[in-house]
């Protein structure tokens, strides 16, 4: 028996689905803001020498990007095999 694992109720699994979504886009435009920020520091607006902090950011916002993106593509799969 399993005790306190109920299945998903369909609200609760479009709830689960949007969660995702949103959670992509979100990490997609810390990604395009980060971006901006980094290709300021670039010619013509920059010296070319981008700061520590700029570079940290983008690699940040990648990160949460794959990872809001791996998790999407799990929930998709669970989704496809009937799991949820």
């Amino acid at each position: 028996m399993n005790y306190g694992v109920f299945p998903m109720n369909h609200e609760q699994a479009r709830a689960e689905e949007s969660r995702a979504m949103e959670r992509v886009l979100a990490a997609t435009q810390r990604v395009q803001s980060a971006f901006a920020s980094l290709q300021s520091q670039f010619p013509p607006q920059g010296e070319g020498r981008p700061s520590q902090f700029a570079l940290q950011t983008f690699d940040a916002a990648l990160q949460e990007l794959e990872d809001a993106q791996a998790a999407f593509d799990e929930l998709l799969g669970d989704l496809l095999d009937g799991k949820r």
